[in-house]
C-alpha cells in the first residue's frame, strides 16, 4: 500500500465522496429550486466506469476504506449498479455507501446490495406528503417510503435519513420524526441549512441551528456516540428507549473541520479538497490508463498540501456549492 493520504495538518483521509453525475430529477428548494440546468448545451461528460475504477483504486491504495457514491442523483446513471460493483471490488474498500433521493429504491435497492452497497442514505425532508412535495417539488413521498421499507427487506441493518432543517417548514416535525425512529433502525440526520451564494433569502428566512435540537436531545437522555475514523461529520446520539439514532450535522460549529477525513471527486474528475472549496485539482488526464496510478497518487498527495485548515462558510464563501445546502455523508 502507498502512503496514507495526509494533509499539512496531519489529517488522514479514510473517506472519499465520489460524484458520478450532476443531474438530479428533484427540485428541492434549498438545492435546485429550478431543477437541474446543464451548464453547457453539449452533453456532460461524467466519469466512465474505467475512470471510476482507477480513481477509487488509487484512493484504496492510500488508505481510504469508505467510498460514498453521490450525485446529483446517482441512481440516474444507467450503470449505477455496475458503479457500485466496481467500487466494492477495490481491495481495502470496506464500506460502499450512496446518498439518494430514494425514488428508485423500491425497485432496485436489492440489486444494489447484491452488487456490494453496504450503507445507504436517503433524503427525506418531511414525513408529511404535502410538505415533502412543497420542499422537493416532486410528489414521490410514498415511493420513497416504499424504498426505505425495501432497503430493510433487502437486508440493510440501518438506513440513514438526511433531513435539511427548515424553519417554519419542517422544523416542527421533530416529535413525528422521533416517533418514526422509535421502533425502526433509522439514523435520522438533521442537517443545518447553509448560506450559499444564490440562496441568501432562503437562509435568512429558514435557517435553524442544530444546537437547539442537541440541547433537547441531551435533556431527554440521548447520549453522544464515539466516532470511527471513516465516519462522516455527524454528531450521533443514541437512546436506550429508541431503536433509531439521531445525527446532527452543524457546519457552523466551532472545530467542525478539525476531524475532516473526507475528500471529494466531482463527476467530471476534479479533486476537491473541501466541499466548499472553489479550487479543483484536475485528475482526468491521469485516469486514462492503469499505468498512470503512481502519477495519479502523486498529484492527489501534492494537492493535499493546499488543503486549508477549515472552510470559509462564516465569511459567506460557499465555494463550489452555490446550490448545495447539505453535506450529509
Amino acid at each position: 500500500m502507498a502512503n496514507q493520504f495526509e494533509d499539512n495538518f496531519h489529517r488522514k483521509f479514510y473517506y472519499l465522496r465520489l460524484s458520478v453525475t450532476d443531474v438530479c430529477n428533484f427540485k428541492c428548494t434549498y438545492c435546485l429550486p429550478d431543477g437541474y440546468q446543464p451548464a453547457e448545451r453539449k452533453k456532460p461528460s461524467f466519469l466512465t466506469l474505467d475512470e471510476i475504477e482507477r480513481v477509487t483504486g488509487a484512493f484504496a491504495d492510500c488508505g481510504t476504506t469508505k467510498v460514498r457514491i453521490t450525485g446529483g442523483e446517482p441512481s440516474l446513471r444507467r450503470d449505477f449498479t455496475d458503479i457500485i460493483r466496481t467500487v466494492a471490488s477495490q481491495p481495502g474498500i470496506s464500506k460502499v455507501a450512496t446518498t439518494t433521493n430514494g425514488y428508485r429504491m423500491a425497485k432496485h435497492v436489492g440489486e444494489w446490495r447484491d452488487a456490494g452497497l453496504t450503507h445507504i442514505n436517503v433524503s427525506v425532508d418531511s414525513l408529511d406528503p404535502k410538505m415533502f412535495y412543497q420542499i422537493t417539488g416532486e410528489n414521490m413521498f410514498h415511493q420513497v417510503m416504499a424504498g426505505i421499507d425495501a432497503a430493510f427487506e433487502a437486508g440493510f441493518e440501518q438506513v440513514k435519513i438526511n433531513t435539511v432543517l427548515l424553519k417554519d417548514l419542517n422544523s416542527q416535525e421533530l416529535p413525528k420524526f422521533l416517533d418514526w425512529i422509535k421502533t425502526r433502525p433509522i439514523q435520522l440526520r438533521f442537517i443545518e441549512l447553509m448560506q450559499t451564494g444564490e440562496m441568501n433569502d432562503l437562509f435568512n428566512n429558514h435557517h435553524v441551528s442544530g444546537v437547539s435540537i442537541r440541547n433537547h436531545l441531551i435533556a431527554n437522555g440521548w447520549l453522544l456516540k464515539i466516532r470511527s475514523n471513516n465516519d462522516g461529520p455527524a454528531q450521533v446520539f443514541c437512546h436506550p428507549d429508541y431503536q433509531g439514532e439521531i445525527g446532527l450535522i452543524m457546519p457552523y460549529e466551532k472545530d467542525f473541520c478539525q476531524s475532516c477525513n473526507r475528500l471529494r471527486i466531482s463527476a467530471n474528475g476534479k479533486l476537491h479538497l473541501c466541499l466548499f472549496g472553489d479550487h479543483g485539482v484536475d485528475l482526468r488526464d491521469l485516469l486514462e490508463a492503469d499505468e498512470q496510478r503512481t502519477a495519479l497518487i502523486d498529484r492527489i498527495q501534492s494537492g493535499l498540501q493546499q488543503k486549508a485548515v477549515g472552510h470559509f462558510l462564516d465569511d459567506g464563501n460557499s465555494g463550489m456549492t452555490p446550490h448545495l445546502a447539505s453535506i450529509g455523508g
